[in-house]
């Protein structure tokens, strides 16, 4: 059935087999930052590129301040931290994410609360939000309490889908009218922008990661980024075991992690970094090419959302059903070209399965029919 988009994407990258999701392209400086790292000593949490990609990735995405993480999870768990994130409280989130930011939110001994998202971005719906905040909490002594369990709802975490912005700007404003701390979880979103805004600037404090299948990678790590120099200090001691600068004393004033990202990591990003910009003109490229295949027929080719420039970081089509979205699957992974369905729902995992829930019809609508095809970034 699909065998014409198969032959198709085989074309576009010149080969029959063994077609990933998303794999990394190291063409330019990686070996020789590497190398450098090296022959410094300089291989952990301590060296220069891990101070320079801090300076180039703030630069690059209009904050003001960034820390260098170990990936992207310790990166959401700081970031809930700096937001007074505690046990039984709860943070608002999108039921169609990765487990990571649910599980960054759990190790605060805090729950989720699943809201749902818009179709034309997968991302967090505000008019979801806001309504689900006028039915079940009340704002007093400047915090949202939830109606149904009592509880405080401290922070608010949408995700920017594949690559695609969601209404972030709407969403702060239900935030701060709600007292509601914004993280935003721009881990698949760099180099994407909002109304000439990039993602991870709107909220109080933003998350990316460069994990091996993101738009650059140093192999692991991640950044929180941030425009307050209050909380960017907080989050560099934390990170870093809250030790107590000194010459030569180990003293710790409290509880931290050792989130640091090696000097190895930042290297290749510094690298890779250089060449985002090449990075995003292909992959939105390779977009285009897309939707000109699928503009006639069945899929749906996703396109980035209005008042967006979406890094596309990975390509998703939407099936009819769920029938015809296995049946894609199907086909596609046995013929070597790699395809996968969007992740399952947060609240059909077993840890999650008894979280309170919005009405979730958008995402489990798109649950069933979303799959994500080959976008690696260089194409034949």
């Amino acid at each position: 059935m699909y065998e014409t988009t198969i032959d198709f994407i085989q074309d576009i990258y010149g080969s029959k087999v063994g077609i990933p999701i998303h794999e990394p392209r190291f063409n330019g400086n990686e070996k020789k930052y590497l190398n450098e790292c090296i022959d410094s000593t300089f291989v952990s949490s301590v060296g220069k590129f891990v101070d320079e990609f801090e300076v180039k990735i703030a630069e690059y995405t209009g904050a003001k301040y960034a820390v260098a993480t170990s990936n992207g999870t310790s990166a959401l768990h700081v970031a809930l931290l700096l937001a007074n994130v505690a046990k039984n409280d709860e943070v608002i989130t999108q039921p169609l994410s990765f487990v990571a930011t649910c599980n960054a939110i759990s190790y605060c001994g805090a729950s989720p609360l699943f809201i749902d998202v818009d179709k034309d971005t997968m991302g967090l719906s505000p008019l979801a939000l806001q309504n689900f905040l006028e039915k079940n909490t009340t704002v007093i002594d400047q915090k949202c309490i939830n109606n149904y369990t009592g509880k405080i709802v401290k922070a608010c975490v949408p995700m920017h889908t594949f690559g695609h912005p969601c209404r972030i700007d709407e969403i702060k404003e239900i935030c701060d009218k709600y007292k509601i701390f914004l993280v935003e979880d721009a881990a698949e979103s760099l180099g994407s922008f909002y109304k000439d805004k990039h993602t991870g600037t709107f909220g109080q404090i933003g998350v990316i990661s460069f994990n091996g299948n993101k738009i650059i990678t140093g192999g692991g790590g991640g950044c929180i980024i941030t425009n307050n120099e209050i909380l960017s200090k907080r989050a560099k001691h934390l990170t870093t075991t809250a030790k107590v600068p000194h010459k030569w004393e180990y003293n710790h004033d409290m509880i931290g992690y050792n989130y640091r990202m090696p000097n190895l990591n930042a290297a290749l990003l510094v690298a890779q970094l250089e060449n985002l910009k090449s990075f995003l003109l292909n992959k939105r490229k390779l977009a285009i090419i897309y939707k000109g295949f699928f503009s006639d027929k069945e899929p749906l080719f996703f396109e980035e959302p209005a008042q967006s420039q979406s890094n596309y970081w990975l390509n998703a089509i939407i099936l009819k059903d769920k029938e015809k979205r296995d049946l894609f699957l199907d086909e596609t992974n046995s013929k070597g070209v790699m395809s996968r369905p969007i992740w399952t729902l947060m609240n059909k995992l077993t840890m999650f399965q008894h979280s309170q829930c919005g009405d979730l019809t958008n995402a489990e609508w798109l649950a069933e029919r979303v799959v994500n095809i080959p976008s690696s970034s260089v194409i034949s």
